[in-house]
C-alpha cells in the first residue's frame, strides 16, 4: 500500500510544475467584453488538459475516477501555488464542485468512471438541468415529465438558468416520473448528452451582457435506462445531494475546485480597495471606513468557510450547515457591491475605469439567487439545522397530479 505524499512535498512539487508549465496571469491583459467567452472555454479545457498530464488534476477525487485521491489540504495548498497563473476556473462551477461530487455520491460505476474521469482530463464538461420556467425556487414542482417506453424513458418539458450549459456535454436533469406521488417522491434525476436529438438551446443575455445562462426546451428526447442516476423515483434524494454540493461550491467550501479568482474573466469583481485608490479617496475616513468593515466580512467569511467546512467533514455539524456559506456568500457580495458603489459616486456611471461598478451593482441581486435563494437557506438553517418547525406547504403529500397550479 503507498504512502500519501505529504502536503509540503507536494507543495513544492506543485510549486515547480507551476513555474514550469502553466502561463502567468498578465495583470494588463485587457478583458473580453461580457458574452463573447468562447474562447475562454476552450483555453480552459487546455488548461485542464495541461493539469492532467502534468499529474495535478482531480486532486481529491478517487483514484479509481481519475484522480488523484489527496486530501483538501493538498488541493489548498496547490491552489496557493497557481494564484499567479493562469488556471481553468470556468470548471471549478458546475462542473467540478457541483455535477461531478453529486455523480460521484449517487451514480453507477459507469456513470463515475466515464463522467468524472473525462472531466478530470479535460475532454468533457458537466452542467445542470434544475430550474424550469414555472418553478422558481420551488425545484420540487417541476413539471418537466419523462415517461417510460420499453427500455428508454422521453423526456418533455423545458429549464431554464441553466450555468453554461452551452459549452457542456453532459447535464444532470431532474424530471418527473410519478404524477400520482407527492411532488418529492415521484422525481428521476437523469444523466443525459446536452446535444441529444430533441434538445433545443438558447442563451439568456443579462443586463451586464452575459451569456452564460440558457434555457432548454425537450421535445421526445429518448433516453437509455442507464441514464438514471440513483434510483427510479428517488431523484429527490439526489437533486438534494447535487444542492448540498451547489450550496457548498456557491459558499466557497468546496473541496473539489482548483484555482482561485473570477469563474469569468470578463466579468470581474468589484474591488473596493483598488476603487478607493483609483478616485483618490484612499485617505478619506469614511471610505477607509467602509473599507475596514467590507475587509472583516471578507476575513469572517474565510473563517466561515473553513469552520463549518471542517464541521460538515468530521461530523460535527449536518449537511445543511452548508446553508450558512451559502447565506453569508449572498451577504458579503451584496456589501462588496454596495460599498464599491459608494466610494466610486458618479464614476459608477460614467464608463470611465469604473462602469464595472455600475453594472456589478445592477447585478448584485445575482448572489442571492445562485445555488438557491437566500430565502431558501434561511428556510434551510431555520428547519434543518435549528430544528424549529416546518414552514407550512399546501401541497405537502397530495399527489402531484391533484395540485393546483397555473397554467398559461
Amino acid at each position: 500500500m503507498s504512502t500519501m505524499e505529504d502536503v509540503a512535498s507536494f507543495r513544492l512539487r506543485a510549486r515547480a510544475w507551476l513555474a514550469e508549465n502553466m502561463p502567468r496571469i498578465d495583470p494588463d491583459a485587457a478583458a473580453r467584453p461580457p458574452g463573447d467567452d468562447d474562447e475562454e472555454w476552450t483555453k480552459a479545457r487546455e488548461l485542464q488538459q495541461k493539469l492532467h498530464s502534468g499529474g495535478f488534476a482531480g486532486i481529491c477525487f478517487p483514484v479509481a475516477y481519475g484522480g488523484l485521491g489527496l486530501t483538501p489540504a493538498h488541493q489548498e495548498a496547490f491552489t496557493e501555488e497557481s494564484l499567479p497563473y493562469q488556471m481553468p476556473l470556468l470548471l471549478n462551477v458546475p462542473t467540478f464542485s457541483i455535477c461531478a461530487p453529486t455523480i460521484l455520491d449517487m451514480g453507477t460505476e459507469e456513470q463515475k468512471t466515464s463522467r468524472i474521469g473525462a472531466a478530470i482530463r479535460g475532454e468533457e464538461i458537466l452542467c445542470q438541468f434544475l430550474s424550469e420556467p414555472s418553478g422558481g425556487s420551488d425545484l420540487a414542482g417541476l413539471i418537466t415529465r419523462a415517461d417510460r417506453d420499453g427500455d428508454t424513458w422521453v423526456l418533455n418539458g423545458a429549464k431554464t438558468w441553466s450555468t453554461s450549459a452551452y459549452a457542456a456535454d453532459w447535464a444532470l436533469c431532474l424530471a418527473r416520473t410519478d404524477w400520482d406521488a407527492p411532488k418529492h417522491r415521484g422525481l428521476t434525476m437523469f444523466l443525459m448528452p446536452t446535444k441529444a436529438p430533441g434538445v433545443t438551446m438558447n442563451r439568456i443575455r443579462q443586463v451586464n451582457g452575459s451569456t452564460e445562462f440558457c434555457e432548454e426546451f425537450f421535445d421526445d428526447v429518448v433516453l437509455p435506462a442507464s441514464a438514471v442516476v440513483g434510483e427510479v423515483n428517488d431523484g429527490w434524494r439526489v437533486a438534494s445531494r447535487q444542492l448540498f454540493h451547489e450550496r457548498t461550491a456557491v459558499g466557497g467550501g468546496s473541496p473539489y475546485v482548483s484555482g482561485r479568482g473570477d469563474r469569468i474573466a470578463s466579468t470581474p469583481a468589484s474591488d473596493p480597495l483598488e476603487i478607493a485608490r483609483v478616485t483618490g479617496r484612499a485617505g478619506d475616513p469614511a471610505v477607509r471606513e467602509r473599507i475596514g468593515a467590507y475587509l472583516t466580512t471578507q476575513k469572517v467569511q474565510e473563517q466561515l468557510v473553513e469552520r463549518v467546512s471542517r464541521g460538515i467533514q468530521g461530523g460535527q455539524l449536518p449537511p445543511p450547515a452548508a446553508s450558512f456559506m451559502r447565506l453569508l456568500h449572498a451577504e458579503a457580495d451584496w456589501e462588496r457591491n454596495d460599498i464599491a458603489v459608494q466610494i466610486a459616486g458618479a464614476l459608477a456611471t460614467t464608463g470611465t475605469g469604473g462602469a464595472v461598478v455600475g453594472v456589478n451593482y445592477l447585478m448584485r441581486q445575482g448572489a442571492s439567487l445562485g445555488g438557491g435563494s437566500t430565502e431558501m437557506s434561511r428556510n434551510i438553517i431555520s428547519e434543518r439545522v435549528l430544528g424549529m418547525p416546518r414552514e407550512f406547504a399546501a401541497d405537502r403529500d397530495i399527489p402531484f397530479g391533484q395540485v393546483k397550479r397555473a397554467r398559461g
